[in-house]
């Protein structure tokens, strides 16, 4: 793994369907790359979550998100989804299809919350020990 601490990815995504399956394959990439993987698929659920409600209720009409992947030091990662739409998203009581999504970023990230951006808000999660050569 590189000795410069902290790494960092970028990428901006399109209000569309199809940005959920390619944030999964840029952070799967970084994954990779960084050497992390004993907590990939939790990673991955997370990103998939944040993006699709990014997506979902963050997102308006010809916009988009930015997704922000940041090794603060080796095994600890912070994901954040930056959007520009109003609101602070909450855990909620799951209703028939919808409403798991941070109820299963609350169960498998180790902390997660909401942070402000003008506009809109950086919704984030960290993950203490993603693995990776220390």
């Amino acid at each position: 793994m590189n000795d410069q601490i902290p790494l960092f990815r970028e990428a901006f995504y399109r209000r569309e369907r199809r940005s959920v399956p390619l944030a999964r394959d840029f952070t799967r990439k970084a994954l990779t790359d960084w050497g992390l993987d004993a907590r990939a698929d939790d990673v991955l659920v997370c990103v998939s979550e944040l993006a699709t409600n990014a997506l979902l209720h963050g997102v308006p009409p010809g916009r988009g998100y930015r997704l922000h992947l940041y090794l603060e030091h080796p095994g600890r990662l912070r994901v954040e989804v930056h959007d520009s739409g109003e609101g602070t998203p909450a855990v909620r009581e799951p209703s028939g299809e919808s409403g798991r999504g941070l109820l299963l970023v609350d169960t498998l990230a180790d902390r997660w919350g909401v942070g402000p951006r003008d506009p809109g808000k950086v919704v984030w999660c960290e993950f203490g020990d993603a693995g990776g050569v220390p």
